[in-house]
């Protein structure tokens, strides 16, 4: 037994319809290279040029075609703006003594491809035809008018005996809404077609080529010579208006008595919203000057639907925005947190068209009109936590996606699920009822294919005859604006009225979870610490001659590793400076003479766990030198480098010069323990130390890992002597709420010789100051916990008292628009920062 090889029915969808390698037998194509030598040509071409295809190939065109021809069309080469341009030119000779050609002309890939046909003189004034079509449009009011009032139009200017507007659902299915057909004809109005009978190329190129004709589904057509390029590719006709038609689409004309079609395209925001579908009873072909008229046209009705369209959604999203508007406004103006959402349900209901709402929050539920169960709700809940986060999910047919959803088809069939919150998931979702339509097919559609002459693949049915279905389970789908109502309302619900409740929340987990891990991390700190100590104790003690001593080495140890704890925990724990490293080193052995260390390289900044390790081996480096080495004498010299090698690393030079001769010591200490195994042990990098007679030297590398580019510093201008220095008279008011900041900011301003300065870390403390007794001048934190000093500043303002903003927040924070121009420093700031601002502050 044979078993017949089953249907492919996405067949069509990989048919390679732009490179089919012909073209209709109207015309004829021509191909030239970028310096105009022949590479193709339609096998037709010798009855229009009089040479065979093998003598128009490698020529140059100016031998083949009239020399004014050439200037002509290079002209109009030069206006071709886009990928998919294509321009056209009416009456062109060609060859000499030879009738007129309508050209179009287009580039495909490297190529510039010529289509020709002769011209047909209709003296026709494309534009004023067009605008007299379009005035009739603009006269209509609604839009199945304006469809028909299209329809009849395009009919009217082709001459085909059936135009059909052809609408494209989102999934590629087709429905006729609006026709215009000679008597005698069945009627199409209505009907709808399965997305495999206009596959996804096909579609495709009708976004890209707005117009296509057939002129008759049997004429032959005529190969495109040579069918591949050297290079093994064929030409793309994706632009071509000579391009052939699929054997497949061919059939499907014939079957449905189509002898000729036409189809112009409808786009709506540059993606294909539908087609003119032009078909004719007998071969038809029309002038590409009438064509160009009808493409035209199909152009300016698309842009007046989308504008009719644009005004409709517009209409309806001003309504949806003054009841969100609303809705927002009472819920904001009762200070409603996230649980109190159902106390709007009705609101809420109005905002998006629905027969019912649910409400899902912590695990409580609200349902309100034509709904699942309580039950159901849940289990749809748990269906919506697995879509996308952060986005409306809406579907018109439930139980399609959600198989529990078909038990509750007749309450709700279609949903648009709106998330409020991100974690845990909240719902907000809008329910529809079934609405149970009959669909009327041009045949059924769930028939569409069978075994013929193409082979195993798709093949066009053959009955057209109306095929009607009822479609139930489905409710009326979701357009684009109130999904985008939706969404708009989910932002509005997250980003304003939830905010500050999730972020509360959310800080609240986090604060626990730091404090937790910085617990952990202190404990593993201290306990690293302390072993690091005990290991300096016991090996310090085995070198040492006497307590004193033992005293002496100990203690500078400890002192190195505090001096480079300071300035790691300063920056948070996080990197530091290696210069500043030496400069701490130099300055605690040399104090004033610390200039007798040189450094030269880029500053970089080391992980702590390398900055800690470094900082030992500069102590004991440093150390060694102020005791035997160049730094004991008074003229010798210590010359520390850095650089990064081409792997990355760091490479540290230590040179000492001017000093003592130096021997290799007889016996091995802890401090040169210190100094040739640190790195190489705790960093894995490496450590060499050369006892020559003219002075120590040492080099480093420190991996990659541990070092990183140091931010540029800033270069202060010197002042001047005679710049007078900005003083403060009277009394300064710090509005802060962070003990340490404003105690520096109170140094800072006595500095700068303010006589007194208050601080206040609240609204409320402030304002009882600036009652008590006004101060001259006043420095403001914008943020002050739960609150902002914002009404202090209108104070401040009413009272014509000077003064700034301090703020972490860069450039985000606005000063609100009633307090006009005031001074803002950023976080973290100095006292040239203050200087600045106190000078630019004045008199309010």
């Amino acid at each position: 037994m044979i078993t017949a090889p089953a249907v492919d029915l996405t067949s069509c969808d990989r048919e390679p319809i732009h490179i089919l390698g012909a073209v209709q037998p109207f015309g004829f194509l021509l191909a030239v290279s970028p310096d105009w030598i022949v590479i193709r040509a339609s096998a037709n071409a010798p009855d229009w040029l009089g040479r065979s295809v093998e003598d128009l190939l490698g020529l140059p065109l100016d031998t083949i075609v009239d020399g004014e021809a050439i200037h002509l069309l290079r002209g109009h080469l030069q206006t071709l703006r886009g990928p998919d341009a294509v321009d056209r030119i009416f009456a062109v000779r060609l060859v000499a003594d030879q009738p007129p050609f309508d050209v179009a002309l287009h580039i495909s890939g490297t190529a510039i491809v010529i289509e020709a046909e002769p011209s047909t003189p209709e003296h026709l004034s494309a534009g004023n035809l067009v605008r007299n079509m379009v005035s009739r449009l603009q006269q209509t009011t609604d839009f199945d008018p304006l469809c028909r009032e299209a329809a009849r139009q395009m009919r009217a200017l082709t001459g085909f005996d059936r135009v059909m507007v052809y609408r494209f659902a989102p999934d590629g299915l087709g429905e006729v809404i609006a026709e215009a057909v000679r008597s005698g004809l069945d009627r199409y109005l209505g009907l709808h077609y399965p997305a495999s009978d206009i596959p996804k190329q096909a579609r495709a190129l009708y976004e890209r080529n707005w117009l296509r004709i057939i002129a008759d589904v049997n004429g032959a057509g005529a190969a495109v010579v040579p069918p591949r390029d050297p290079e093994g590719e064929p030409l793309d006709l994706s632009l071509s208006t000579l391009r052939t038609v699929s054997p497949i689409h061919l059939e499907y004309l014939r079957n449905m008595g189509v002898a000729a079609s036409l189809s112009v395209s409808i786009l709506r925001n540059g993606r294909l919203w539908g087609l003119f579908a032009c078909h004719h009873t007998e071969p038809r072909h029309i002038s590409l000057e009438r064509r160009t008229a009808a493409e035209l046209f199909g152009q300016m009705f698309s842009w007046i639907l989308e504008s009719r369209e644009r005004e409709v959604v517009a209409a309806q999203e001003a309504r949806s925005r003054e009841i969100h508007t609303r809705l927002m406004s009472a819920m904001a103006s009762g200070g409603t947190s996230l649980e109190g959402l159902s106390d709007f349900t009705d609101e809420l209901s109005s905002i998006v068209a629905c027969d019912g709402l649910g409400l899902w929050v912590n695990g409580e539920i609200t349902l309100q009109g034509a709904t699942p169960t309580r039950e159901e709700f849940t289990g749809l809940v748990r269906f919506l936590n697995r879509t996308a986060a952060s986005q409306v999910y809406a579907t018109d047919e439930i139980g399609r996606f959600h198989e529990p959803g078909r038990d509750f088809t007749e309450r709700a069939a279609g949903m648009l699920a709106v998330p409020v919150s991100r974690t845990p998931r909240d719902f907000l979702v809008f329910f529809r009822n079934e609405v149970a339509r009959t669909v009327t097919w041009a045949g059924d559609p769930e028939k569409p294919a069978s075994l013929g002459p193409n082979g195993v693949r798709l093949t066009p049915r053959k009955s057209f005859e109306a095929w009607h279905e009822v479609v139930q389970g489905r409710s009326l789908p979701w357009s684009d604006v109130e999904i985008r109502t939706a969404e708009a309302l989910r932002v509005t619900l997250l980003e304003v009225i939830l905010r500050l409740a999730d972020s509360a929340e959310r800080e609240r987990r986090e604060a626990q979870e730091r404090q937790e891990l910085l617990i952990a991390e202190l404990n593993h700190r201290v306990r690293n610490i302390l072993n690091l100590i005990r290991g300096v104790v016991t090996q310090s003690r085995s070198h040492a001659d006497s307590a004193e001593a033992f005293v002496e080495v100990v203690g500078s140890r400890i002192q190195a590793l505090a001096r480079a704890h300071d300035q790691v925990t300063s920056g948070n724990w996080g990197p530091g400076s290696l210069r500043d490293l030496i400069l701490l080193e130099a300055g605690a052995y040399l104090g004033a003479k610390a200039d007798r260390v040189k450094l030269s390289g880029t500053d970089v900044l080391l992980e702590p766990q390398a900055f800690t390790t470094l900082a030992l081996v500069v102590h004991e480096l440093m150390t060694n030198s102020a005791k035997y080495g160049a730094l004991c004498d008074t003229t010798g010299l210590v010359e520390v480098r850095w650089e990064r090698d081409a792997l990355d690393h760091l490479v540290l030079h230590w040179c000492e010069s001017g000093g003592p001769a130096v021997q290799a010591p007889t016996r091995r200490g802890f401090g040169t323990t210190l100094i040739e195994r640190s790195i190489p042990y705790e960093l894995k990098g490496e450590a060499e130390v050369r006892y020559e007679l003219s002075g120590l030297r040492a080099r480093f590398t420190v991996p990659p890992a541990y070092v990183r580019a140091a931010p540029p510093r800033e270069i202060k201008p010197v002042e001047q002597k005679s710049a007078a220095p900005v003083r403060l008279d009277g009394t300064v008011l710090v509005v802060e709420d962070n003990m340490i900041i404003a105690l520096e900011a109170e140094e800072v301003l006595t500095a700068l010789g303010a006589s007194a300065v208050d601080m206040a870390a609240s609204v409320r403390e402030a304002l009882r100051l600036i009652d008590a007794a006004p101060p001259d001048r006043a420095l403001l934190d914008v943020n002050l916990g739960s609150e902002t000093s914002v009404a202090v500043a209108r104070k401040l303002a009413e009272l014509g008292i000077p003064y700034g903003f301090a703020t972490g927040y860069g450039e985000s924070f606005k000063i609100p628009p009633d307090l006009g121009t005031v001074p803002v420093i950023k976080k973290p700031y100095e006292a040239d920062a203050l200087r600045r601002a106190f000078a630019a502050m004045a008199p309010v």
